[in-house]
């Protein structure tokens, strides 16, 4: 009938929204994906939240990894400014206006939803960073370098102070990656280390008593087994009871024994390492891996210097957040609220993730459409 009246059938009016999906990157986010919905399932036995509610969650987040990936980079560029900017701005309203929870002031009431403006920058800070650098192709100096510098810090130094170190070193990271990416020589690196080095006794000075508590048990949980300590402990045995292969799907002691804590957000690899041992570890940093390889060697290949700034700095933000909350949750670095992605249940991490991976396939589509 559609055939008749001059129209195409719907699968042939769909299809061009459906095609052009980078394959590997799908695989392997699918393969987290299904991770995480495995893991979740056993983490939200006792934590007295829907596993619907996870599902929503995806939904949405698809939904919106579907609709980025059909913005081109092009457009992307263009909405880079009006994003930061309006970042910015609800960052200082949050600091003027926000709701203080738990003795931070991270949220902002917009009266139809609650939201944190600082997941924002996440994607906000690397777009910026990349249209900046994309302006000023074939002509970079050092002084925009230190434009770039001045643009990153302003909202980190805006996060810090709600307080919410994690983040605002994770947006830090984001937006370092694509000044390094752009050019920065090695030897202002070394010089940065230098002075992030010298200066961490005074940092220490302004640091608050929870955060230098963190750092405190990092370097010996054991001074505070039942307090500051337990978190890490108890996680670090759920790791270590998991053996090879696991004490078996939904039968993990410590997660279901309520010993883990937040074994459905921050600390949900405590529950996969202990269900399903290093098997099961070793089959989702495969999935990561797999992932992080191919963003990469999407940047790489990317056709503009916005395209491959943008594509690696999103690409590593996804191995920022596996390595931090992997290492958290084993030790090996100090507890920070990291969730680990597409795994860790949490609503507006996994939206702004997902968003990130849209672009990775925006970019991908638009190598594509030129090399055609």
């Amino acid at each position: 009938m559609s055939a008749t009246f001059g129209r195409p059938p719907l699968w042939l009016r769909v299809r061009p929204y459906l095609t052009g999906f980078d394959a590997p990157l799908a695989a392997a986010l699918l393969w987290m994906v299904a991770i995480g919905c495995i893991v979740l399932f056993s983490a939200l036995q006792d934590a007295h939240v829907p596993f619907d509610d996870h599902l929503r969650n995806l939904a949405i987040g698809f939904l919106v990894l579907f609709v980025a990936a059909q913005v081109p980079p092009q457009r992307l560029m263009q909405i880079a400014v009006p994003v930061y900017t309006f970042g910015v701005a609800l960052l200082i309203a949050t600091a003027l206006f926000g709701l203080v929870r738990k003795g931070a002031r991270r949220w902002l009431d917009l009266g139809v939803t609650v939201v944190q403006p600082s997941e924002v920058m996440k994607i906000a800070v690397p777009l910026m960073l990349a249209w900046y650098f994309q302006k000023r192709e074939g002509q970079i100096r050092v002084k925009d370098f230190f434009i770039a510098t001045a643009l990153l810090l302003l909202p980190v130094a805006l996060i810090a102070k709600q307080p919410d170190l994690g983040t605002a070193l994770l947006v830090l990271l984001t937006g370092a990656f694509v000044i390094f990416f752009a050019g920065l020589s090695w030897r202002v690196i070394a010089l940065l280390f230098a002075l992030a080095a010298a200066s961490a006794p005074v940092m220490w000075h302004f640091m608050h008593d929870y955060q230098r508590q963190r750092l405190m048990m990092l370097l010996d949980p054991q001074s505070d087994p039942l307090g500051k300590g337990f978190n890490i402990i108890q996680s670090m045995i759920a790791i270590g009871s998991g053996g090879v292969f696991g004490q078996g799907y939904l039968h993990g002691t410590q997660a279901h024994l309520n010993f883990v804590p937040e074994s459905h957000t921050d600390f949900v690899f405590s529950v996969l390492a202990e269900e399903w041992g290093l098997a099961g570890n070793l089959m989702l940093l495969a999935a990561y891996t797999f992932f992080i390889v191919r963003g990469l060697m999407i940047a790489a290949n990317a056709p503009t210097l916005f395209s491959r700034l943008l594509a690696a700095s999103v690409t590593l933000i996804f191995f920022i957040y596996a390595f931090v909350n992997m290492g958290m949750v084993s030790g090996i670095l100090p507890v920070v609220g990291v969730p680990l992605p597409f795994v860790s249940y949490g609503g507006t991490a996994l939206i702004t993730l997902m968003l990130g991976a849209g672009m990775l396939f925006s970019i991908a589509k638009s190598k594509r459409l030129v090399q055609s």
